[in-house]
């Protein structure tokens, strides 16, 4: 088992899944929800990946037996865990600006009704 492999290839998924949250939440700021919910896919896709390599790595380890634990591996861990959080987090923030931006558009239409 190539424990390095394994690492940088959940870092490197890991790592895109943050990219692709980041874009949605920007998208969403600016209200192009098209590509926020591109984005969100896209972040879902590169984290079941993540997550399907994580596995293989538990299921190799438990035939092979570790004797110790490697930081990298600590370190993807860690750093799969954070994004799997924050995706919760951006998906709640990306909902508010979804009710927000809609909220805006009634009150323009109001407004617009009142003149």
């Amino acid at each position: 088992m190539n424990v390095e492999q394994f690492s940088m290839r959940i870092i490197l998924h890991a790592g895109n899944a943050k990219g692709f949250l980041h874009e949605a939440l920007h998208d969403a700021r600016n209200g192009n929800f098209d590509q926020v919910d591109a984005n969100v896919k896209q972040a879902s896709t590169e984290l079941l990946e993540a997550h399907k390599i994580q596995t293989q790595f538990m299921q190799e380890d438990a035939k092979d037996g570790m004797e110790r634990l490697p930081v990298i591996v600590v370190h993807a861990q860690d750093h799969l865990m954070t994004v799997m959080s924050e995706k919760d987090l951006i998906e709640e923030m990306i909902e508010i600006y979804r009710k927000q931006f809609d909220m805006n558009l009634k009150i323009e239409r109001l407004m617009e009704a009142v003149k």
